[in-house]
């Protein structure tokens, strides 16, 4: 990776206007529930808000949101900068952001839920997951030194109400590769690179636990770009003996691991990993899987930002203070792999 790529087209003009061919939304994949006297239900699938420019790139991006949340992650910072969807709609490409299947504005199930609780304040846990720093109440809270991510009170207010219910019906929580919901959101999206592909997903933490099973799925994706996913797929046999228990990964027969040494892959991670034990974890898992990919002949590859001497992002390295030169190395990626022809 050169360590000074700089985008060579120069896009990001914020003050000029955002000129668009078109835009809209749709519902894809999902079910119908039909009752004997003929009523119906329709449910489980996913929604789709998409922008495409003029003279649009080859290969639209699918903005895949983590565990959560929703796609309103890629539109704006929490300190109300332009996220990944205006700056790639500005470089050229058509801008798909979903909202999986039983989740934010897809959240029409087929299954119901267990009674929710009400809630606890437990932000201080997700505040040092997420690696913003640490906070031990009833200390106040104490980001990172040289952190990117926004610190002040109004960006996170901001950032605290980007969550969502993680949806509805069955093992709604499982987002690891070995249930029911993983096997309707992995299909859910893969029937979308069918209808609009072929496509580039850029997924995000639990998210991209799932892209692997999507472009598994459909021969449409044309590459993956996952920002700090937590648990992998490996071939029947070669699951690393260390992996879990944190965020176990999976096994899938060799012929299905093997589509995705077809396609070029990058995994890309933040700061601060040491500092929590999922990540020392993932990040493990994640040398793993690259290693497994390469060693079938794939093109896998981890981005580690500090080992480029990028320092102080978070789990949300798309929308941090930075996030312009993380999307320049997302660019370059595409670049590399003939990904952005028009």
């Amino acid at each position: 990776m050169d360590q000074d790529y700089q985008n060579p087209e120069q896009l990001d003009q914020v003050e000029q206007a955002l000129v668009l061919k078109g835009q809209g939304s749709f519902a894809f994949a999902g079910t119908v529930l039909t009752a004997e006297n003929g009523d119906t239900y329709h449910c489980d699938h996913g929604y789709v808000q998409y922008q495409i420019p003029p003279n649009a790139r080859r290969y639209p991006l699918v903005l895949w949101h983590g565990a959560g949340l929703s796609g309103s992650q890629y539109e704006s910072t929490p300190d109300g900068r332009e996220g990944y969807r205006s700056i790639f709609l500005r470089r050229g490409y058509s801008v798909y952001i979903i909202d999986q299947p039983r989740q934010a504005r897809a959240g029409r199930a087929s299954k119901g839920s267990v009674a929710l609780p009400d809630p606890l304040p437990t932000e201080s846990i997700q505040f040092n997951i997420l690696r913003l720093g640490i906070w031990s109440p009833p200390e106040s809270p104490q980001f990172f030194p040289g952190g990117q991510f926004a610190q002040d009170p109004a960006s996170i207010n901001q950032f605290w109400r980007l969550g969502t219910l993680h949806g509805t019906g069955g093992d709604r929580l499982d987002w690891t590769g070995a249930g029911e919901a993983y096997d309707l959101n992995t299909g859910a999206v893969a029937d979308l690179a069918d209808e609009i592909g072929p496509v580039v997903l850029v997924t995000h933490s639990g998210g991209a636990n799932q892209g692997w099973g999507a472009a598994m799925k459909s021969g449409k994706v044309k590459g993956i770009v996952a920002y700090e996913p937590t648990n992998f797929q490996f071939p029947e046999g070669e699951l690393p003996p260390d992996t879990g228990p944190l965020q176990p990964s999976h096994t899938v027969p060799l012929q299905e691991f093997l589509k995705l040494t077809k396609i070029p892959i990058q995994l890309v991670y933040g700061d601060n990993l040491d500092q929590v034990p999922l990540w020392t974890q993932s990040f493990r898992d994640a040398r793993a899987f690259v290693d497994a990919i390469n060693r079938h002949g794939g093109r896998a590859e981890i981005l580690h930002l500090p080992a480029i001497g990028i320092r102080g992002n978070t789990h949300f390295p798309f929308s941090d203070l930075n996030n312009l030169k993380i999307a320049d190395l997302l660019s370059d990626f595409l670049h590399r792999h003939d990904l952005d022809g028009r």
